[in-house]
């Protein structure tokens, strides 16, 4: 196994929650209707396209344009955004801040929405400790697209045969195998450190 020097890791469902029925468990009560809205309007294929780069203006509009009788509950879903990440993991930021207080090079690549990640920066000070960040929304390119992983390979001078990638994802952990990086799936901070350590990473 070739030794691991570049250490990379996703954001979301890694190191910050996210979770939309946080607000919308109280905007659409009712669970069955709830996930109708999320499966048919709020849909994880249209938020995406914010990950990728579109403004939230164009966004809204085009559901509105469809789904008019929903207008308020889909301006709601970036009004409300700031309640769906409430909080960090707490033992996987120790073990990334370990990890780069013992001298391991340690990046960041997220699919995220440019003005939303401007906010979680704002929220999140740890966001600033890695050496860098690829942010899906300000290169206009998206997990597991394999261009945003040669990019971010470019970007911040890694080897892929020597970096590794955690992701909460198993379509962006295998989109980091097809680009010739090695991946893990996350579960947990304690899982994580197992698997590290497997790799041959001391925190």
């Amino acid at each position: 196994m070739n030794e691991i020097r570049h250490i990379v890791f996703d954001i979301g469902k890694v190191l910050i929650h996210y979770d939309p029925d946080l607000p919308f468990s109280r905007l659409i009560p009712d669970p069955d209707a709830r996930r109708w809205f999320f499966d048919n309007v709020c849909t994880h294929d249209w938020n995406i396209e914010q990950d990728r780069g579109r403004s939230w203006e164009e966004a809204e509009a085009l559901l509105i344009a469809s789904h008019p009788e929903h207008a308020e509950n889909i301006r709601n879903f970036r009004r409300y955004w700031h309640e769906m990440v409430p909080h960090a993991y707490g033992d996987t930021v120790d073990l990334m801040e370990k990890l780069i207080d013992s001298g391991h090079d340690v990046t960041l690549l997220t699919n995220w929405a440019p003005d939303t990640f401007t906010e979680a920066k704002g929220r999140f000070p740890f966001l600033e400790r890695p050496r860098g960040i690829t942010v899906s929304g300000l290169v206009g390119l998206i997990k597991p697209e394999q261009e945003i992983y040669d990019l971010h390979v470019a970007s911040f001078g890694l080897d892929p045969a020597a970096t590794i990638f955690i992701d909460d994802s198993q379509k962006n952990v295998d989109g980091a195998k097809a680009a010739g990086w090695h991946a893990v799936l996350f579960q947990n901070a304690k899982t994580l450190e197992e698997d590290l350590e497997r790799f041959g990473i001391m925190p």
